[in-house]
């Protein structure tokens, strides 16, 4: 306590000094124009009947439309105390001008054209003086007055493939209205320059995935009509005539639309408009960075590889690869119509593929209506080997905890497996963890070794679906991408010494596959049609010791194995990306099933022998960035059923507690429900704590504190909601299962705030987490009191079990 005292001495300062240190520290000038005013700030004014989210988008696009000398130069900012402005320019009011004439012509392009400007206005504020130098600064301020935004009335197209047709009968016309409903120019919606940009884009491209190769932007125009049909009535009646004018103005005022043709521009080459079509495909696997496409097209090729139909030619000097893994992702084939959607895909395709690093392609022009492709595709080294040194320290509280786990890993990687391109991986790892230091002054006796582990893996990594042809054919794989064909397995042997032994040795086989739509959307699927897990536990002395003093963790430590089959399935795994409705914004889904034994279930004498259950799980990811913040949230719901009277093992359980999930508690120290049994055990059992069921819900708010070059140094506003629950009741642990009546009482809440360190390639975060609700309190059903403020507690009188009411956590990486 003495010692408290003096440091609070020694930093302690009085308040005046603190506040001016805080203003001067605030905001720092740097040669300030000395008693003339200087642009300090600015601000824009929209006035108009428009959405939220439409005013913050504009006036967050529109500060990046002022003139430069209406501009404050903030120079730096650090941990947002700082904030440092060199040679701020002298206001001036002329230049309102010219930032009224960059913001309406961009108010223009998002179709407000009717779009008024206040009168120019701003206000001096006198700032501390230093010496004899007066600060005055000034805000500049727009007032805009936004107007009816413009809709778009009507859309149209006029298309021709020779200047001897009409629209009306045209491929390209067809071509169009085929894709009508596609537009991004729809009756009704809001006019925008950006629209008319996507559409001609949009028709572009879906003409030159139908063959038209030499159909580029240059061809197509919109012509926008704002005129009123009514005007160009023949009449003679001067009153007449006057009433449509007026009425033309009125409805220009409050409804105004406008009417869009899409045309054709006149040419004189005239095969610009033919249809082209694939002759021949070459690839060059074993190209070189330093290669010259020209040189590799023109050499005469001894050695090259053809199909059947002669339309696919591989050249090489060295056979590294076969024709089989070139000719399955070549989505383009000779004779048939060029398509550039294709064209692209086969260039991902390769790219995507490990066994090359670079892949390059050239298209040439051959007759009229012909075209060859060529391939360069540049190898990877074919074998990689990478050794991995890992160190972690399990708590929530980094500060007082006392293990340290240290592993060595190494793996061999062989890109190129039978010349096709299939990719196998082996995997040997090493780790222990050391107990260093007594836990929480507790006078126990503890070996320096905790934990031993060691795995063995491998994985073979096919870039095509192994299934029967059948299956390819099915919709929702016909036309997907990236597809990959996985067999893995794997033996682990894991030792907790006095306590367990756990061996296991896993096998499966699944399929991946992707797929991307022209909105952005990308949806991937994993599903594991076979898996095979096998775990033996040995109970040793110490887990029978925790055994009579938790009698719950029996339910968790047992003997058996998953086996999942074809059908229903091992597992399946959907996710989904996609952008948000907001402005840079966008969102994940995804969800997932897996199961054990249920083809077992009528096997009475495997109920032992074989785990079975059911579990799936839900979760949703929001995203949206600022210039400098991000707003994030993510819900999570996961549950296991154990079936025939069993309990999910340990390691198919739900935990939570740690630093990506309920980061108020250590790692695995929440739940179950509202149950006090784990908390009010001696602190040196074993209190992990895992259940069937979890629901959670995290929400952040992350800024940017100081940029220095590609290093950022930011923060955080978080806070975490949920719990862990059984689904089965048990007698032995009261209020552990999920009840909707008890769901107010079982949900945890925390709250905090963290320093992140990004390095660009890598994060490191520190988050500091108070429990604002503990379903484990006593007290005021579980909420914290800011009367009775305490940092820590002790659940059980007898033992003396302390408990934290916080928890410091150090992460890699974003939490979600």
């Amino acid at each position: 306590m003495n010692f408290t005292q003096k440091i609070t001495k020694k930093i302690s300062f009085p308040p005046p000094i603190i506040l001016i240190a805080f203003i001067f520290i605030a905001c720092s000038k740097k040669n300030y124009p000395v008693n003339t005013p200087f642009v300090y700030n600015n601000n824009i004014e929209l006035v108009g009947n428009i959405t939220k989210d439409e005013k913050k988008r504009l006036n967050a696009e529109l500060s990046n439309y002022w003139a430069d000398s209406l501009k404050p130069r903030h120079t730096s900012l650090w941990l947002g105390l700082y904030k440092k402005f060199d040679n701020p320019p002298i206001f001036d009011t002329s230049n309102f001008d010219r930032s009224r004439i960059y913001m309406n012509a961009y108010l223009q392009s998002q179709g407000y054209y009717y779009a008024t400007f206040g009168k120019d206005s701003f206000y001096i504020k006198k700032g501390p003086k230093i010496g004899k130098k007066k600060q005055l600064r000034t805000t500049a301020i727009m007032t805009i007055y936004l107007g009816k935004g413009i809709k778009i009335d009507t859309l149209s197209y006029n298309f021709v493939d020779t200047p001897f047709n009409t629209h009306k009968d045209t491929l390209l016309q067809q071509l169009a209205l085929q894709k009508f409903n596609s537009s991004y120019l729809q009756k009704g919606t809001p006019y925008t320059k950006q629209k008319i940009s996507d559409e001609l884009d949009r028709l572009v491209n879906w003409f030159r995935e139908n063959g038209y190769y030499k159909f580029t932007r240059e061809h197509i125009y919109a012509l926008v009509d704002t005129t009123n049909d009514n005007l160009f009535k023949l009449t003679l009646d001067p009153i007449e005539l006057a009433n449509l004018i007026a009425e033309a103005e009125k409805k220009r005022k409050e409804n105004p639309a406008w009417k869009i043709a899409i045309k054709q521009r006149e040419t004189d080459d005239t095969t610009k408009l033919n249809k082209f079509y694939v002759r021949d495909i070459f690839f060059y696997p074993d190209t070189k960075i330093a290669d010259i496409p020209d040189t590799l097209i023109n050499y005469a090729w001894q050695h090259t590889l053809q199909n059947k139909r002669g339309d696919l030619h591989v050249n090489f000097k060295h056979y590294l690869f076969k024709l089989r893994p070139l000719r399955e992702h070549s989505f383009l084939r000779g004779g048939s119509l060029y398509n550039e959607y294709d064209y692209f895909k086969t260039l991902n395709t390769l790219s995507s593929i490990p066994a090359w690093q670079q892949v390059d392609a050239r298209i040439i022009q051959q007759g009229n209506d012909s075209l060859d492709i060529h391939y360069f595709l540049v190898p990877e080294k074919k074998y990689q080997i990478n050794y991995n040194i890992e160190s972690s320290r399990n708590s929530g509280d980094f500060t007082a905890g006392n293990l340290l786990g240290v592993s060595l890993s190494t793996s061999l990687s062989n890109r190129n497996v039978a010349k096709v391109a299939i990719q196998s991986n082996t995997n040997l790892r090493g780790g222990i963890e050391l107990n260093l230091f007594k836990q929480n002054g507790q006078n126990t006796q503890s070996d320096l070794i905790q934990t031993f582990q060691f795995s063995l893996s491998h994985t073979y990594s096919f870039p095509r679906l192994l299934m029967p042809r059948p299956m390819l054919r099915l919709p929702i794989i016909r036309k997907s991408e990236n597809r990959r064909t996985i067999i893995s397995g794997a033996v682990a042997y894991t030792e907790r010494f006095k306590i367990f032994r756990l061996r296991s040795a896993n096998f499966n086989f699944g399929w991946e596959w992707q797929k991307a739509t022209r909105k952005k959307h990308n949806a991937v699927y994993l599903w594991k049609p076979l898996n095979i897990e096998l775990y033996s536990i040995d109970t040793l002395p110490g887990l029978k010791t925790l055994f009579d003093a938790n009698p719950f963790l029996r339910n968790s430590f047992n003997t058996g194995n998953v086996i999942g089959f074809p059908f229903p399935g091992g597992g399946l795994n959907y996710t989904l990306t996609k952008p948000g409705k907001k402005p840079n914004s966008n969102t994940q889904f995804r969800w997932g099933i897996e199961e054990s034994g249920l083809l077992t279930l009528p096997f009475k004498s495997l109920k032992n022998q074989v785990y079975q259950y059911v579990k799936g799980e839900v979760e949703y990811k929001y995203a949206q960035q600022r210039p400098k913040s991000e707003f994030a949230y993510r819900l999570f719901a996961g549950i296991g059923v154990p079936l025939s009277g069993q309990s999910l093992p340990f390691f198919k359980q739900y935990f939570a507690g740690g630093p990506n999930s309920m980061r108020a508690w250590g790692l695995r120290q929440l739940g179950l429900g509202s149950s006090i049994l784990s908390d009010t055990i001696a602190a040196n059992s074993f209190r992990d704590r895992f259940g069937d069921m979890q629901l959670e819900a995290n929400f952040e708010y992350r800024f940017t504190l100081a940029s220095i070059k590609s290093f950022k140094i930011g923060s955080a506003l978080f806070a975490d909601i949920g719990n862990v629950w059984n689904v089965k009741k048990d007698a032995l642990n009261s209020n552990a299962e999920f009840s909707l009546n008890r769901l107010y009482n079982d949900i945890a809440i925390g709250i905090g705030t963290g320093l992140r360190l990004d390095f660009s390639l890598f994060l490191i975060r520190i988050d500091f987490a108070y429990k604002v609700k503990d379903p484990g309190r006593f007290t005021n059903n579980g909420w914290m009191s800011f009367k009775d403020f305490t940092w820590s507690e002790y659940r059980n009188n007898q033992t003396h079990t302390q408990v934290k009411n916080y928890a410091i956590q150090l992460g890699i990486g974003l939490p979600f």
